[in-house]
């Protein structure tokens, strides 16, 4: 289809991920907090009530690239750039000056890293809502990272955990994932390159999806 990245079809968005999160089905805190730690002087735990009350807060509508080829376009978030919390953060948590990568857990126990870099991008957003809703547990509730410009598996939802690092960490994925994991360049994984997982993602979508499919029907966020 026009406009899609390579390798990628147009999809709805319905909550996907790894099969072995598939019945993994979180309970949102009525007041959820964000650990914070990794290589810093100051770990600490804050409500994410105030992150997401940081100047910045905007709207934005992107699109989430699966790794799996399939992608849900126009999707309207809303939250405050990744790079305002970590400014926030870092005032407190005073990162070791050569961090590199970061961390993100989500509370059914799914983590990811993205480089610092690319998790500064003006584009990474930590969202709790969507298309004018606040997040359902399926969506990803409380609070879901948005990172347009990577495959979906570096997406994290139920943010609860923030890890500062100074190198990377293969993450729930493992060796199947790539450390940038962007969708320009196709880094579907470290192991092969990106065209030839097209063929072996798009045979796997169905037996993924009778995982999720069979453990609820409604529609959630996309995690793979």
């Amino acid at each position: 289809m026009s406009g899609l990245p390579r390798g990628q079809s147009p999809a709805q968005l319905r909550r996907f991920g790894l099969p072995r999160f598939a019945g993994v089905r979180p309970e949102v805190p009525a007041r959820p907090v964000l650990s914070v730690s990794g290589v810093v002087r100051s770990p600490v735990q804050i409500e994410l009530a105030e992150l997401l009350a940081l100047p910045g807060r905007r709207d934005q509508i992107s699109d989430l690239h699966c790794v799996t080829t399939w992608s849900a376009t126009g999707l309207r978030w809303s939250g405050v750039p990744f790079s305002a919390v970590h400014e926030a953060l870092s005032a407190r948590v005073r990162p070791h000056p050569r961090c590199a990568w970061v961390t993100f857990t989500g509370l059914d126990g799914y983590r990811s890293c993205l480089a610092l870099a690319d998790a500064l991008a003006e584009d990474v957003l930590l969202a709790d809502t969507l298309d004018g809703v606040p997040l359902t547990a399926d969506q990803g509730a409380p609070a879901h990272l948005v990172a347009p410009a990577h495959y979906g598996y570096k997406s994290v939802r139920h943010v609860c955990a923030v890890e500062y690092r100074l190198s990377y960490d293969p993450g729930s994925a493992g060796p199947l994932g790539h450390r940038r994991g962007r969708v320009e360049r196709e880094e579907r994984s470290a192991l092969l390159p990106g065209r030839v997982w097209r063929r072996i993602w798009r045979g796997l979508v169905p037996r993924v999806r009778r995982h999720y499919d069979g453990d609820v029907h409604d529609q959630g966020s996309a995690g793979a």
